[in-house]
């Protein structure tokens, strides 16, 4: 191992210098500590790519890459040799940032050893490679606990903690005995061939066997009915129901008895969850499930998660459905076949059934990644997806986002939206009255709103000192090439991009001052996240503009009525304070401060006009 410190010129250099070989690399800290190992056909080019422009990678990976002290690399004869070591290293270290399953200590086996006179059933934590029979792993120890107890009531077989022979004869028989839940093999004359056909029964059912224990003991049945025994009959039938009630189901050891797996996965902007879905003759027995984090790639995700989760098992099906491409599938098949000593095919299904299959193990993970995954976690992962889809260096916190509103030119104003951690900041919210505006004219009216706004941040005055990292126009390539210019001219830079519209009036991409467009529809939160700002920074932006129109409208309809001048108009003003108030009075309340015959014209004026709704908000925020 490397102890010396080196710098990020010196790490990028060294990872230049790696061969063109396939081997393995390990990620180091200061500390000496592996924090990631990963495999490469090419050492060099996989390597190099860590030490490139930070812009392109994701966070995670930024994290990573700057805790790298240095790195050590294994050059391999072969990419199977490569494959191994990087199975092997990553089981040892348990590396910070590669997708990790859980340890599988606390998955338990189910262990008989059908070599002894009396086999019995116990729960062992790992396979010793001892010639007795493993099943499992299980969920845990309580599952198995419960499974083994099923097994034991089904066959009648002793939980107690007697050892045959030795105890053979020693003691009267137990409670269990009395209540008919063990034939009491305790006591000296029980056939000891008996006992081991029932232990053989019950490896047959943890084998998948199910149909085959139940064809066992339906001819047995029979056969005891037409000898006329028909208390050992009555035994047979009954233990024929119970193992028909135990159902397959109950029997699942994650993949022991599955002729195919199939491999699901699905990842939010924060977490992914990878799924297996056990098959048995065309059934499905049971789905494994793991949540870890949202990884960089889904067919990186989905190849290391394969590998950990079947070396880390004593069990393989005879088929593997993949979601998507493993680059190194042939590879792990060889390897799970030289460990197991099973073939096992591996392969991405084109069409049929296996399709499917994988659509619905897909769904599975989908379903448990958005239920575990909390709504605050989908949003930084949003935002962090709309960073590196930019590729901007710094994390997005506050992105601010401007429209412009106005009718043939007239009551020209504009709207600040503010977004923090991808939530509305509404506290932050500003809107724009635009002065000594000539008539309509978008740019002129973005460039007075952006200098105004800016000035004020360069002033440090309240409410403007916060500085964006990402500045949002609503408009096209001019829009963004105006916002530019502006903050150029006051000495500022911060990104800028124009919100394209499609022609529905959604955002269907970024666009730069440079004319060049960035998609985001392919990326369904990005999308959805943009489509929200937007809406909002309109909606804010027409709401002010209505209610400019509505106030002065409400300012000049006294003046529609007819016997209302300058004089008894003033005079329901100062009486009645706003034209709101006038209109919600009776013609009597009217009566005392006009003449009845003004006062009627004003009721029956305003009776008509019922039903509109012309008040500004009184809780919008001041002009700024």
């Amino acid at each position: 191992m490397e102890a010396d410190t080196m710098t990020f010129e010196q790490l990028k250099e060294k990872a230049h210098s790696l061969p063109l070989e396939p081997g393995v690399y390990l990620m180091q800290d200061q500390s000496n500590t592996v924090i990631y190992v990963g495999k490469a056909k090419k050492l060099r080019n996989r390597v190099s790519q860590y030490f490139q422009d930070s812009a392109s990678h994701t966070a995670k990976t930024r994290r990573m890459v700057s805790q790298i002290d240095h790195f050590d690399v294994i050059v391999a004869r072969t990419e199977f040799e490569a494959l191994v070591l990087e199975c092997s290293l990553i089981k040892r270290h348990m590396p910070k940032y590669n997708i990790l399953l859980k340890d599988d200590k606390g998955y338990p086996y189910l262990r008989i050893d059908r070599r002894e006179e009396y086999p019995v059933m116990e729960i062992v934590s790992r396979v010793t490679g001892d010639g007795a029979d493993y099943f499992g792993p299980f969920g845990g120890r309580s599952v198995t606990s419960q499974l083994m107890d099923t097994l034991r009531l089904t066959f009648h077989l002793p939980g107690c903690s007697k050892v045959f022979p030795r105890d053979l004869g020693k003691e009267r028989p137990c409670l269990n005995y009395h209540m008919n839940n063990c034939d009491g093999w305790c006591q000296l004359g029980k056939s000891p061939q008996e006992y081991r056909a029932r232990m053989d029964q019950v490896v047959l059912l943890l084998k998948g066997k199910h149909q085959t224990v139940a064809d066992d003991l339906r001819r047995e049945m029979e056969e005891a009915a037409e000898a006329l025994e028909f208390e050992r009959a009555a035994l047979l039938r009954d233990r024929l129901l119970a193992i028909e009630n135990l159902g397959k189901k109950q029997l699942v050891t994650a993949g022991t008895m599955a002729h195919t797996d199939v491999i699901g996965y699905s990842q939010n902007t924060a977490k992914g969850c990878f799924s297996v879905l056990h098959y048995v003759d065309g059934s499905l027995l049971d789905k494994d499930y793991e949540i870890v984090a949202a990884s960089d790639s889904v067919e990186e995700a989905v190849s290391t998660l394969v590998k950990q989760y079947y070396l880390s098992r004593n069990c393989v099906p005879k088929e593997i459905l993949l979601p998507v491409e493993m680059e190194d599938a042939e590879l792990f098949a060889q390897l799970l076949q030289e460990t197991y000593q099973k073939r096992v095919h591996i392969r991405v299904p084109q069409r049929g059934d296996g399709v499917r299959l994988v659509f619905l193990a897909n769904k599975n993970a989908a379903e448990e990644a958005e239920r575990i995954t909390s709504r605050e976690e989908k949003r930084s992962g949003t935002v962090e997806q709309l960073r590196t889809l930019l590729k901007l260096e710094n994390p997005i916190v506050r992105m601010e986002s401007y429209d412009i509103s106005n009718t043939a030119g007239t009551d020209i104003v504009a709207s600040m939206v503010v977004f923090v951690q991808g939530k509305p900041s509404k506290k932050d919210y500003k809107r724009f009255k635009l002065r000594d505006m000539a008539g309509q004219d978008d740019y002129g009216s973005m460039r007075q709103v952006l200098t105004r706004r800016f000035t004020r941040y360069l002033h440090g005055d309240a409410g403007f000192a916060e500085k964006p990292d990402l500045l949002l126009i609503d408009g096209g390539v001019v829009h963004a090439q105006t916002a530019e210019a502006v903050l150029a001219e006051l000495g500022l830079s911060f990104p800028v991009y124009g919100m394209v519209k499609d022609d529905r009036h959604r955002t269907r991409a970024l666009v730069r001052a440079d004319g060049s467009e960035i998609g985001i529809q392919t990326l369904p939160p990005v999308f959805a996240l943009i489509g929200q700002i937007q809406e909002e920074t309109h909606r804010f932006a027409i709401t002010y503009h209505r209610s400019l129109q509505s106030r002065h409208m409400r300012e000049s309809v006294l003046d529609q009525i007819p016997g209302v001048g300058e004089v008894r108009k003033k005079a329901l003003l100062t009486k009645f304070r706003t034209v709101s108030a006038i209109e919600k009075a009776d013609e009597a309340q009217l009566a005392q401060v006009i003449p009845a015959s003004a006062a009627k014209a004003v009721y029956e004026f305003f009776q008509e006009r019922r039903g509109e709704n012309a008040c500004a908000s009184s809780q919008d925020p001041p002009e700024a």
